[in-house]
């Protein structure tokens, strides 16, 4: 749920995305793997929750894949 009403908002894909989104304004761009460690520097976040900022970050084009790395969306 990007906005659910009946968990704590640091439970949900729109407050976690920030902090992927974050981390990628500060780093510009990174592998997956690499983003997700920066990104567990911050949040103790599961690896399927990041997958879903990652999905919730491209479907809003924010962010993308290009050669091999996560970017933002120019």
């Amino acid at each position: 749920m990007l906005l659910p009403d009946n968990i704590h908002p640091e439970n949900s894909i729109y407050y976690n995305g920030a902090l992927v989104l974050q981390v990628l304004q500060s780093k510009n761009r990174l592998d997956l793997l690499d983003l997700y460690q920066e990104v567990k520097k911050i949040r103790n976040m599961s690896f399927p929750v990041f997958t879903l900022c990652i999905d919730w970050l491209y479907l809003a084009k924010i962010a993308e894949l290009r050669n091999g790395r996560i970017e933002l969306c120019s």
